[in-house]
């Protein structure tokens, strides 16, 4: 049974930008990854939509147990990030599919521990459909693995909410205790 959403000792790293920009010396991501190494009683979850440099620089990484790496994905054309995760170190792998912006069928989740869904918020911004949420949801429910839906988005997404078919999805995968 995945665990809910309560977890304040969950950290996000660099929530703003991205730790694998090709501008960011690989001396300074060993560094940040040395810092969450020695932090062993925190969740550190990483993003990034540079999955190529991931991927090029994972043997040279000491991937702790604390660190979550995930990938962003928008749309079809950006799936490949899905197996540049899949072959990286990382001890638990999450998929952040937001903002959504068109469908995902018959994605591989295999070796995927976590998936994130998400609608574009603010201006300008463009919807998603529950269909697209809901396919996504049952491959997950189908593969065992746990799903998150953070909000449908749009101009105020607070007024749209998280709801999907009734009710809040907000399952992590289960935390290793130190």
């Amino acid at each position: 049974m995945p665990l809910r959403w309560k977890n304040p000792r969950l950290i996000f790293v660099n929530s703003m930008s991205d730790l694998f920009h090709e501008d960011v010396p690989e001396n300074f991501i060993q560094r940040v990854f040395d810092v969450m190494h020695q932090a062993h009683w925190h969740q550190f979850q990483i993003l990034t939509k540079r999955s190529n440099r991931l991927l090029q620089l994972d043997s040279q990484i000491d991937w702790p147990e604390n660190v979550w790496m995930g990938v962003s994905i928008e749309s079809q054309k950006y799936t490949f990030r899905i197996n540049d995760l899949r072959q990286t170190h990382s001890k638990i792998k999450f998929l952040s599919l937001e903002p959504l912006l068109g469908p995902l069928s018959n994605l591989n989740l295999s070796g995927i521990n976590w998936v994130i869904v998400g609608g574009e918020s603010g201006p300008g911004a463009r919807p998603m459909l529950k269909e697209w949420v809901i396919e996504i949801k049952n491959q997950c429910e189908a593969a065992n693995i746990s799903f998150f839906f953070k909000q449908w988005g749009g101009v105020n997404k607070k007024r749209t909410g998280r709801e999907l078919e009734g009710r809040v999805w907000d399952s992590i995968p289960k935390i290793k205790t130190a």
